[in-house]
């Protein structure tokens, strides 16, 4: 089991920003889009929200797209994490083995 650290680790996400979790592998469709965005909406900006799912939350990336948030999806043992960041420069997100919304 990858502990949580070492997989957002593996991402480009700022290590200096603060941290919140978000477990949303036992939810089924659509809580874990749902409680996402909402938690998102109350982080401040300089938060690293952490998901960790079962699976890669392909219907959120767009809505994060949308709204200018950077994100990076990595694969553990036992979970999919993805890290969301708020963005500064028209970045986009890069989820595994999907390129950007730009680079497509």
């Amino acid at each position: 089991m990858e502990l949580e650290t070492t997989a957002l680790e593996r991402t480009d996400a700022p290590a200096e920003r603060p941290v919140e979790t978000l477990d949303v592998r036992a939810l089924g469709p659509p809580e874990p889009l749902r409680r996402t965005l909402e938690l998102l909406a109350d982080l401040p900006n300089e938060a690293v929200l952490v998901q960790r799912n079962d699976r890669a939350p392909q219907f959120l990336y767009p809505k994060l797209d949308d709204r200018g948030y950077v994100y990076e999806t990595v694969e553990t043992d036992d979970a999919v994490i993805t890290a969301i960041w708020a963005g500064g420069g028209g970045e986009t997100g890069d989820a595994v083995g999907n390129p950007a919304e730009g680079d497509r």
